[in-house]
């Protein structure tokens, strides 16, 4: 019974506009009925987005190299340093190349993240972003992921400050929230040791923040996390969205188990992903945008998520290549698949970019 009063006592608050306390978030996320989750997920997001408008981006994901030092636990495409002759490294011609495609397929944002790699250091990225924007200047450089930009400090001997300074004068637009997996020292020393710390990854986005830029924020679940770990890396992340306002959306996804170390986790149920996600629109009250993941979902269950407090369907890629090493079978769809599973679930699809100002209504 005691429950149960608690269970009403918040759903009563979240329908009132109050912030839940994590002490009210941990008991949401536990016990709270799968239903009523979603419930309270779509009376916040009708709050942001009255109308039943849902959103994605054309892109394309550049990996612009698989060498990597870091070795996490959880990761199927990373060729270790010492096989580096296993692995790649992209030519300014290459990327540049994918660029021209990512345009002529109608593509707005480049989103490229790579492994931690020793041999390329600021002058391999300053050098990209340039001649990108020089050629594509319609294109929006969303790309470094925190880890690789703490990474690029450390190697040159400067501050996290100077380095997305120097990024954003060379064309850098934004930067994507990937790196953050679990944002607890527990889960990170588990999954992935050798990356930047919790305190290093909320430094590169307050400071990013501070310089102008925008950025996601993400987590990667489904693994080794407890309930209390979903809840602490949500605070942090609802604190410095109360102090920059400078997330433009909250993005979760699953732990894809296959060719990882990790292959002993079983891949995380729909619904378990169904109620973080729409937990995580309930607790993140500061976020205008929450996206739910098709790329490890499905479309099926993803345009489900739009029904538990998603407003946008991720996006139309070009390109994926972490999630397939793992011999997951990603189904990317095309514009007008996406549109018509948007349709399909009750709602009005458009297409975004990578600050979500709508550029297309399809109706």
């Amino acid at each position: 019974m005691l429950l149960q009063d608690s269970l009403t006592k918040i759903t009563q608050k979240v329908i009132e506009g109050k912030r839940l306390t994590p002490e009210e978030g941990f008991i949401l996320l536990k016990s709270a009925d799968l239903n009523l989750l979603g419930y309270m997920a779509n009376v916040v997001k009708k709050r942001f987005h009255p109308n039943p408008i849902v959103t994605f981006v054309v892109d394309r994901n550049v990996n612009y190299t698989n060498i990597c030092i870091t070795g996490c636990k959880f990761c199927a495409f990373y060729i270790p340093y010492r096989e580096r002759k296993k692995g790649y490294i992209l030519s300014l011609e290459e990327v540049l190349k994918k660029v021209q495609e990512l345009v002529e397929w109608g593509g707005t944002t480049l989103l490229m993240q790579g492994g931690i790699n020793p041999d390329l250091g600021l002058d391999y990225f300053v050098k990209l972003f340039r001649e990108i924007k020089k050629r594509f200047p319609q294109v929006q450089i969303h790309s470094l992921s925190a880890p690789e930009i703490v990474f690029l400090a450390k190697r040159e001997n400067i501050t996290v400050e100077e380095v997305l300074k120097t990024l954003k004068e060379a064309g850098l637009d934004s930067v994507p929230g990937g790196g953050a997996e679990l944002l607890t020292d527990r889960v990170r020393n588990l999954i992935s040791p050798n990356k930047c710390s919790v305190d290093e990854w909320f430094e590169v986005h307050e400071t990013a923040h501070k310089l102008g830029m925008k950025t996601t924020a993400t987590m990667m679940f489904g693994h080794y996390e407890r309930d209390e770990d979903i809840v602490s890396h949500l605070l942090r992340v609802r604190g410095l969205q109360d102090k920059t306002g400078g997330f433009t959306a909250f993005i979760p996804w699953t732990f894809v188990p296959g060719n990882t170390q990790m292959d002993k986790v079983k891949k995380a149920p729909p619904t378990r992903y169904l109620r973080v996600l729409a937990f995580s629109r309930v607790f993140l009250d500061n976020f205008k945008n929450v996206q739910s993941s098709h790329v490890t979902q499905t479309l099926e269950v993803g345009v489900i998520g739009l029904h538990f407090g998603a407003n946008d369907l991720g996006s139309v890629m070009i390109e994926e290549s972490v999630i397939t090493s793992t011999g997951y079978r990603v189904k990317i769809p095309k514009v007008e698949e996406m549109v018509k599973a948007i349709k399909k679930a009750g709602f009005i699809p458009a297409q975004r970019d990578t600050y979500y100002r709508i550029m297309k209504v399809f109706g």
